[in-house]
């Protein structure tokens, strides 16, 4: 691992460098011969992916080297107060319960649709999900656009599809709303459940379906990076005391250096 760290930063511009040529739009710059095939572009996103893996393993394993934990870059004192200050917990409260409950009436609408059957078109075999998924992945007639931008979502959601998952999914999508949205109307974990809440928000961005996930999404990215003081103002008052944090590691010390002492007659 300490043999990684060394190119570290070479892979990081290989990777910068693969996203630039993938994602430049080179028809535009009248360079549309230089353009990535479908095949260059496959096996370049897959150079690339597993670079982005060796860099989040060989990075998070830095964080046991000296130094690891100093703050190279002072950050204002604003952003320190409203996301590391217990009383900026007052300032993220209506926004968590704001997010909460939006989840929370999502997850129970489906639970408790009006004037039908508990759970019906979601935990009665999916119905209603897997018509989402079809309305998403179709691609219709031109001058028409799809509702999915990136083929490898809509590659994802047809392996659903097929394998008919919106059987179970439901049931994760119905209940993790509603968990998601109790864990910040109460402060429970608010960090994991505003993460869990940005990600279902995403997904539905990414099948096409704008309505409040954008708002939700954006608030969401602000309880994770606030996570510490969030929830202050509910469960993680105490909660997070009692649990502590996973990621003390115990930080390598660094080796003093061996010096000669003067020589004295």
């Amino acid at each position: 691992m300490s043999t990684l760290r060394r190119y570290v930063v070479p892979l990081g511009v290989i990777a910068a460098a693969i996203v630039l040529y993938l994602s430049a739009p080179w028809a535009q710059f009248g360079l549309a011969s230089v353009a990535p095939s479908t095949d260059v572009y496959t096996i370049l996103s897959i150079v690339f992916w597993i670079l982005a893996i060796v860099l989040v393993v060989t990075l998070f394993e830095d964080r046991k080297a000296p130094g690891a934990t100093a703050v190279e870059v002072e950050g204002p004192a604003f952003t320190r107060y409203l996301f590391s200050n217990t009383r900026a917990g007052l300032f993220w409260l209506p926004i968590r319960l704001f997010v909460g409950f939006a989840f929370f009436a999502a997850g129970m609408h489906k639970l408790f649709p009006d004037g039908k059957p508990i759970g019906a078109g979601w935990l009665d075999g999916g119905s209603s999900l897997l018509g989402f998924w079809k309305g998403a992945v179709a691609i219709p007639d031109a001058p028409g656009h799809a509702l999915i931008t990136y083929d490898w979502y809509r590659d994802f959601l047809n392996v659903l599809i097929n394998n008919g998952a919106q059987s179970w999914f439901a049931y994760i999508i119905v209940f993790g709303e509603i968990a998601i949205g109790l864990g910040l109307i109460f402060g429970i974990l608010t960090g994991v459940a505003a993460f869990f809440g940005a990600t279902m928000n995403m997904s539905f961005l990414l099948a096409g379906s704008a309505s409040t996930n954008p708002i939700l999404f954006f608030l969401g990215i602000g309880l994770i990076v606030g996570w510490k003081v969030a929830g202050y103002y509910g469960v993680d008052r105490w909660l997070l005391p009692k649990l502590g944090v996973p990621w003390h590691a115990r930080v390598v010390e660094a080796k003093p250096r061996l010096t000669t002492a003067p020589m004295t007659s």
